[in-house]
């Protein structure tokens, strides 16, 4: 378990992961909403290479970040009450482009994620200290 002290050490452990990842990854995240699950992802994009904004895909379900040395594709299953609609969004063809996946509020659909998942659990914890705990 890796605990968080502020946005930015959140931010630089989604860097330190980032930087063991070759590709075709896949990172399913959950947590309480405000627990550090974009903050984390802010951290892959930029250990990936990415140069810009990274926000949250609550209303979009999945952004794309391709310009880094891995693409990033950035998923939120938060508003999605079936597993049609996450097939629907092309999960199938993003586990097969080779990037790597980073899918908030993957807890909801399990069943659609590879064995091989990495899962990490994010909890709140005083003022904004986080626990980051890989399962």
């Amino acid at each position: 378990m890796i605990i968080s002290h502020s946005p930015a050490e959140t931010l630089a452990h989604g860097r330190a992961i980032a930087a063991t990842l070759r590709g075709g990854e896949v990172l399913a995240l959950d947590g309480d909403l405000g627990t550090g699950k974009t903050h984390f992802v802010k951290g892959l994009a930029a250990g990936l290479g990415h140069v810009g904004d990274v926000t949250s895909p609550t209303f979009t379900l999945v952004h794309e970040y391709t310009g880094g040395r891995i693409p990033l594709f950035h998923f939120d299953f938060y508003r999605l009450a079936a597993a049609d609609e996450v097939l629907q969004l092309g999960l199938d063809d993003y586990l097969d482009s080779g990037g790597v996946l980073a899918i908030e509020w993957a807890g909801k659909f399990p069943s659609l994620l590879p064995r091989d998942a990495r899962r990490f659990t994010f909890r709140a914890g005083p003022g904004e200290t986080r626990e980051i705990s890989e399962t």
